[in-house]
C-alpha cells in the first residue's frame, strides 16, 4: 500500500469531515422542519352554539346604494361624497362626487359607521349629545345628521354616510336614498 502524503491526508480528512458535517446539517434541518404535534382541536361550530352568523351587503348591492345616494344629491345640484360601510365599520364602497369638498370623504364614511354602530340615523344620534355628551369622543364617529343604517331582519348590516352638502338634513335625506333603493 502507498503511503499518502500529508497534503492528500489533509484534504480526504476535510473531505470527510465536510461530508459528515453535511449529513448532520441535513438531520437537524430535517427535524427542525418536522411540526411539533398539534393540539387537539377545539369544535367552533353553530351546534355547539359557539358562532354566530350574520349578513352583510354584497358589492354589488353596496354599489347600487351609492350610486342612488349619489344620484338623488346630483339631482338636486349638489356636491357630496358617500360611504357604504359593514357591520364592522369596514369601508365597502365609497364615492365622490364631482366637486364634492376634501373634507367630505372622511366625515362620510365616519357617519356611516356611527349609523350602523347604533343602528340610528345619524341626526337622531347628534340629538342624544345632550344628554351624553361624552358619546362624541368616540373615534371613528361623527354625530352630524347624513349617516343612515341599512338593517336586515331588525339588524344593522350596513350604514350610508353622505357629507358635502349645505346641511345635515340634506345629506340624510340622500342617504335615506341610498337605503330606500335596496329594497327595489
Amino acid at each position: 500500500m502507498k503511503k499518502m502524503t500529508l497534503r492528500t491526508r489533509v484534504l480526504t480528512g476535510t473531505v470527510a469531515a465536510g461530508a459528515l458535517a453535511a449529513g448532520l446539517f441535513g438531520t437537524v434541518s430535517a427535524n427542525a422542519a418536522a411540526p411539533a404535534a398539534a393540539p387537539a382541536a377545539v369544535m367552533a361550530d353553530a351546534v355547539n352554539k359557539n358562532t354566530t352568523e350574520s349578513t352583510h351587503l354584497t358589492i354589488e348591492a353596496a354599489t347600487k346604494a351609492a350610486q342612488a345616494t349619489l344620484d338623488a344629491a346630483e339631482q338636486e345640484n349638489q356636491r357630496v361624497s358617500v360611504a357604504v360601510v359593514d357591520r364592522n365599520g369596514n369601508t365597502i364602497v365609497t364615492l365622490r362626487g364631482d366637486g364634492a369638498g376634501p373634507q367630505s370623504y372622511e366625515s362620510a364614511v365616519k357617519k356611516a359607521y356611527t349609523a350602523v354602530s347604533w343602528n340610528a340615523p345619524t341626526s337622531e344620534l347628534a340629538k342624544r349629545l345632550t344628554n351624553a355628551p361624552t358619546l362624541k369622543d368616540i373615534p371613528g364617529t361623527l354625530f352630524l345628521a347624513g349617516g343612515a343604517p341599512v338593517t336586515a331582519k331588525g339588524a344593522p348590516i350596513a350604514g350610508i354616510g353622505v357629507a358635502g352638502a349645505p346641511s345635515g338634513d340634506l345629506d340624510e335625506k340622500y342617504a335615506q336614498a341610498g337605503v330606500a333603493s335596496l329594497a327595489k
